[in-house]
């Protein structure tokens, strides 16, 4: 992946991943728990059903430490079966 993190922000930062996924149940505690892999803290997502109930929208600060660590954050997030969309 090569973005322009670096560029664009001062790291260490806050920054607000916003995860899109399936209506699970279990797609808050599969977040979470890839997230504290990667950035152990205490968080709890803001969550946001779709029109329609289909998706989940997340919301959720992390404290990311560099260029290569925020893009981790995406690439892992991404894989996650229940996960559609990372912004």
């Amino acid at each position: 992946m090569d973005t322009k993190f670096d560029e664009l922000l001062e790291f260490p930062c806050i920054q607000n991943f916003k995860i899109m996924g399936v209506a699970d149940p279990a797609l808050p505690a599969q977040v979470v728990s890839c997230i504290q892999s990667l950035a152990p803290g205490d968080y709890a997502p803001k969550i946001k059903p779709s029109r329609k109930g289909n998706y989940h929208a997340l919301s959720l600060p992390v404290r990311v430490t560099s260029k290569e660590h925020m893009e981790s954050v995406y690439t892992e997030l991404a894989k996650l079966d229940l996960v559609r969309v990372v912004i």
